[in-house]
């Protein structure tokens, strides 16, 4: 290996190799250090320009003086001139070096610099021979040193597992996962705009719980040093705003870290985003038009179209959503009528015809319902659509429907087959919020957790919350759906993975 092997490919070369490359390098910055130019000591290099407003305003800037800075990506020798090709934030432009120019000893020094070190650039602004866009250095000064090499240019970072280990390289050389992320911080800032015009409050609640509430998610635990006790990551932010609108807040929203000590697949990541609000005097039914007129406003303002491509299927947003209520859509897709059944036998019989393996054989008919969707009706789901009335029995913090007690007022929307989103018309009776949070915390008790009942959201209900409206939705698969990303890790900057040894 000799010094100008510096395009190897970061996920192939061995550790000798690699080892050799940084060795190499680091005898150049030893160098520069022993000279007086130590690169690390440059602490602000004046920029007028980005190489993006270079290419599209060319018209404007053709024979102008610019400053750029960003990291070389490429470099083509000819001797006594170069062109290389420099990458700031914005995208990549080319440069062109002379001897003539910069000067023997400059031209000397620039000769060794590497592939991935970051310089500043002066020079016109020109076009080539060939018609390419480019600067016409007069002046380069080296502002980083790299010390590893980059992926070469041609397979570049291709590794999914690497690619997701270091980020860093991989927006360096993939430009197009720098995109995602730029439209992830776009859908983000549509759907504040969104719910702020329709007076929504934007509000932060703790992340830091001392109560592990008794629902279905497993909490990450942690030790508070000062008060010596145990607190849990947040596994929602619902409670908290709840008591936001008993406070008087008719509406409130929070995009919010949360964290599951839970499984991961290409849907689920222990720590992500959630969008969750809540409006007072209004209903399920509320949430379900303002959560389908959001999807359609963000898709239009991020990608121009409530009709998207999402792995090769389009989804229409722009129509109105398929509504069906859970009992009709297990009915549509398995055969099986909830309302023929007239005790839990019943419902577990026709799961054992249906060949659909229960958890613990005594579940009611709600809960045999449920297993039945899960099943079914899920996978079928692409296009938008929206699935109510659920079981009582797997709803704690939803409101009972009237016409019927056995079922709650909840919906679920789901698109790709995926489940997207959860909304309630919020139960707002303490007494039967104290028994749902009983139960439910005895069920985890029983596998383990050492769940209580949040007393102090009780006492909040006890002072009276209005009828409300509540919906949650993941952030991280909004994302997905508007980037055509088909895991959640792509979505994420720096998804959880587990360390390398």
């Amino acid at each position: 290996m000799n010094e100008n092997d510096n395009n190897i490919p970061a996920d192939a070369v061995s550790e000798e190799d690699a080892f050799e490359v940084k060795r190499i390098r680091t005898e150049k910055l030893n160098a520069l250090r022993a000279a007086g130019k130590d690169p690390y000591k440059v602490t602000k290099y004046a920029r007028n320009c980005t190489a993006a407003t270079v290419r599209d305003e060319f018209e404007r800037l053709e024979n102008t003086e610019v400053r750029i800075a960003g990291r070389i990506m490429s470099r083509r020798d000819m001797g006594k001139a170069n062109f290389i090709d420099v990458a700031d934030g914005s995208g990549r432009i080319q440069v062109y070096i002379r001897v003539n120019d910069i000067g023997e000893e400059e031209f000397a020094e620039y000769k060794k610099w590497d592939i991935g070190d970051i310089i500043g650039v002066e020079g016109l602004v020109f076009r080539t021979r060939r018609g390419e866009i480019s600067i016409h250095a007069h002046k380069v000064e080296l502002l980083s040193k790299s010390l590893l090499p980059l992926p070469e240019k041609f397979h570049g970072l291709v590794d999914k597992e690497l690619r997701y280990r270091r980020r860093y390289v991989d927006l360096i050389m993939n430009p197009e996962v720098k995109e995602t992320f730029y439209k992830r911080s776009s859908i983000i800032s549509e759907v504040r705009r969104y719910l702020d015009g329709r007076g929504y409050l934007e509000v932060d609640t703790p992340v830091l719980h001392t109560v592990e509430i008794g629902a279905a998610a497993r909490p990450f635990v942690t030790h508070h040093n000062a008060l010596d006790i145990d607190m849990y990551l947040r596994i929602e932010t619902e409670l908290y705003l709840k008591r936001l609108i008993v406070g008087g807040f008719d509406k409130v929203y929070e995009v919010g870290r949360i964290f599951r000590n839970e499984g991961m697949d290409s849907t689920h990541n222990p720590e992500f985003t959630t969008v969750e609000m809540y409006e007072a005097y209004a209903d399920y039914k509320d949430m379900m038009d303002l959560i389908e007129d959001m999807y359609r406003t963000v898709a239009r303002n991020v990608c121009g179209s409530a009709k998207v491509m999402y792995q090769g299927t389009e989804i229409d947003m722009e129509s109105p959503w398929k509504r069906m209520t859970m009992a009709e859509a297990v009915r549509e897709y398995s055969g099986a009528d909830y309302y023929s059944w007239k005790t839990d036998e019943d419902a577990r019989a026709e799961a054992k015809r249906l060949g659909v393996q229960l958890a613990s054989g005594d579940e009611t008919k709600g809960l045999v319902l449920a297993a039945l969707f899960d099943a079914f009706v899920e996978e079928h789901l692409v296009q938008p659509t929206f699935i109510y009335d659920y079981p009582v029995e797997n709803s704690p913090l939803a409101k009972r429907k009237p016409s019927d007690p056995m079922f709650t007022e909840r919906f679920e929307y789901f698109i790709t087959g995926h489940e997207m989103g959860n909304a309630f018309s919020e139960l707002n009776d303490p007494v039967d919020q104290r028994r749902r949070f009983e139960k439910q915390a005895e069920q985890r008790r029983k596998e383990g957790a050492h769940a209580e009942v949040d007393e102090d959201f009780v006492m909040a209900l006890e002072y009276g919350m209005p009828p409300t409206g509540g919906l949650g939705f993941g952030l991280d698969r909004l994302v997905m759906l508007l980037t055509d990303s088909p895991s959640i890790r792509d979505v994420l900057l720096f998804p959880t993975m587990k360390p390398v040894r």
